[in-house]
Formats: structure tokens, sequence, C-alpha cells
């Protein structure tokens, strides 16, 4: 079984990393879809992958690279897109 979640992270999370981090975790845990900043200084994710994959990277995601400093995150419940082969960074 495959799910989906999109995940949106604000604090100290623009400038230190996060993306590279996440894409790093990406691999690690086996998970696709995309990460990127947002305008307003919060950082996203579209997460693919099955149940157990997507709450490791969840975890690492929500503690953030160590420069980092994670205020809040926000995790929406969607339906998987397949339309990701693997976990990239978007600009």
């Amino acid at each position: 079984m495959i799910i989906a979640r999109l995940l949106t992270i604000s604090g100290e999370v623009q400038g230190v990393g996060f993306r590279f981090f996440a894409q790093r975790s990406a691999a690690k845990h086996q998970v696709r879809g995309y990460v990127r900043n947002l305008p307003d200084g919060r950082v996203e994710a579209h997460v693919e992958g099955t149940p157990s994959a997507v709450e490791a990277f969840k975890m690492d995601f929500a503690a953030g690279p160590r420069f980092s400093r994670v205020e809040q995150i926000e995790e929406l419940v969607i339906d998987p897109s397949g339309l990701y082969s693997n976990f990239r960074i978007e600009r």
C-alpha cells in the first residue's frame, strides 16, 4: 500500500540546507515526491511511499538538519499521485 502526505514545516528552515537534508532522508527511506521552499519562509514536502517509510521520513523532516529550528509541522493526508519516480528538490 502506498500513502501520501503533504508536509509543511515552519521555523528556521530556509538557508540551512533543509531541502538537501530532506532529499537525503527521502533516499534513505525510499520515498518519492518533492521538497521546496515556500515564499512565506516555510518548507513543503510532498511524500509518497509505504506507511512505515513515510512515517520515518516525517520523523527526520520534523527534526530537521543541524542548523535548523523547527517550530511547527503541518500534515495533510492526500491521495498518492503516482507521478514521482524519485524525490527531487523543486525551486
